[in-house]
């Protein structure tokens, strides 16, 4: 039976798509018609971060209960997590073309921090496959995820904001909603929002079945 919250969050994604492409939005220099581009690439990073945050939760969570469970929904987490940095980085990238002129540029702090805590993730998940014993990897992936989040919140939210970046709300520049966040754009980002994350959710709540299930397996 689907529940209530998993229709909830498919319904603002479809009016997000729809709404987000026929509402009008404000006429602004350089950015113009991509400032839609803040219903995806915007909501998808909250996406990410909430999977991040979950995902160290569980491994406070394992570190004080010894429950594998705990460990399980943890990797988990990060794997959402991590799958939603891949259109995070692409909806970013596309935004930066159209906007600054290029793909990709290293002068700007906040995306060398979004690669750098990408490649932390990545270094997570090779931590755990090399190591056999179950316990032990779940209590050292554990105090590793910690370290991850931290790092990452370190390159991607206070880096940023101390030094010299093209971000919004970052090295001086405005914040969206000081200069372009109208009513307008608001009642398709907050639902945005809420819809990506219930969505990453969603994903959680199958694989964490999925991987639990072949857990009980591999036990018998």
């Amino acid at each position: 039976m689907i529940k209530w919250w998993k229709i909830l969050g498919a319904s603002l994604i479809l009016y997000t798509i729809v709404w987000g492409l026929l509402n009008n939005v404000p006429r602004l220099d350089i950015l113009n018609e991509t400032i839609r581009n803040v219903y995806y690439h915007v909501p998808i990073w909250f996406a990410m971060l909430f999977q991040m945050g979950v995902s160290v939760w569980f491994a406070v969570k394992h570190l004080s209960k010894n429950d594998i469970k705990s460990d399980i929904l943890s990797n988990q987490a990060a794997q959402v997590g991590l799958f939603f940095s891949i259109p995070g980085l692409l909806t970013g990238c596309m935004w930066a073309r159209f906007t600054w002129g290029t793909w990709w540029t290293f002068e700007d702090p906040k995306l060398n921090g979004v690669a750098i805590a990408v490649l932390i993730y990545l270094a997570y998940f090779i931590l755990r496959s090399s190591i056999a014993d179950e316990l032990k990897r779940a209590r050292i992936s554990a105090v590793y995820n910690i370290f991850a989040f931290v790092m990452m919140n370190v390159f991607i939210m206070i880096l940023p904001r101390i030094t010299d970046s093209l971000h919004p709300g970052n090295g001086g520049n405005a914040k969206f909603a000081q200069y372009d966040m109208d009513s307008q754009l608001r009642t398709v980002f907050y639902p945005a929002v809420i819809g990506w994350v219930l969505i990453s959710l969603w994903i959680l709540d199958i694989k964490n079945r999925m991987a639990i299930l072949k857990h009980k397996r591999d036990e018998e």
